[in-house]
């Protein structure tokens, strides 16, 4: 096996692929406060590089518990979203990404939207001596709209990551979304990072929204490990 390439625990995504051939598994567990109501899941990421410039992710929620509109609770799984991926590799420092992505509404619609969306992301990562950044821009087309709201949604992310030892490692990070007709979001993430060696890494944080707009606050965790070499 080769080391591992977390995508978790940030919103931003890296520019930067797993080991070629090497399958990744990233699964855990998210809380989330909104609106008085509580929202837990289980999300997971399958990662697979077919070289160090093309690649493809598979996610989405293995099991969802979330307010429905009676005043009980819906469960099931969440929707899934196929993500191509390319990464320019510019030196050992800097890389560009881009990320083609489309949400297929396999959860139920008191879970889901019930209708497909379509996403484009753009990806900026450097290593600032210690500081790894990941910075993200990306456009959605979205399934469902609201009327005198804009169907699509631009979203903003940076996160910077440090290690503080040989095996932690700390995350902050700032992320939003803008679309018309509806308040923006905002939020703040910090998060830990422990690998016991490089083919693990568990992580732990709390994520805070900034506005009413966003959730009040999430708490999550989860593991990225390799399941296999393909080739």
């Amino acid at each position: 096996m080769q080391p591992v390439t977390p995508y978790r625990p940030s919103v931003s995504s890296p520019a930067q692929l797993p080991y070629p051939g090497q399958l990744e598994l990233e699964v855990g567990g998210l809380a989330t406060r909104a609106d008085g109501g509580h929202r837990n899941s289980l999300p997971y990421a399958l990662k697979l590089g077919f070289s160090d410039s093309w690649g493809v992710v598979v996610g989405g929620e293995a099991w969802v518990s979330a307010p429905d509109d009676h005043g009980g609770r819906a469960h099931g799984v969440g929707d899934t979203t196929f993500v191509l991926k390319r990464a320019f590799l510019v030196d050992s420092a800097t890389a560009f990404g881009l990320e083609l992505g489309a949400k297929a509404p396999t959860a139920r619609d008191s879970i889901g939207s019930g209708r497909a969306d379509y996403s484009v992301n753009g990806i900026y990562s450097h290593d600032f001596d210690l500081v790894h950044m990941d910075a993200n821009v990306n456009l959605t087309r979205l399934g469902v709209w609201d009327d005198g709201s804009s169907r699509t949604q631009t979203g903003l992310s940076a996160s910077f990551s440090v290690p503080v030892s040989e095996r932690w490692g700390v995350t902050g990070e700032l992320s939003g979304t803008r679309r018309g007709g509806v308040d923006r979001t905002a939020q703040a993430l910090v998060a830990a990072a422990y690998s016991p060696s490089k083919y693990m890494t568990l992580d732990v944080g709390l994520a805070k929204g900034l506005n009413r707009a966003s959730a009040d606050w999430s708490l999550f965790g989860g593991v990225v490990l390799p399941l296999a070499r393909l080739w």
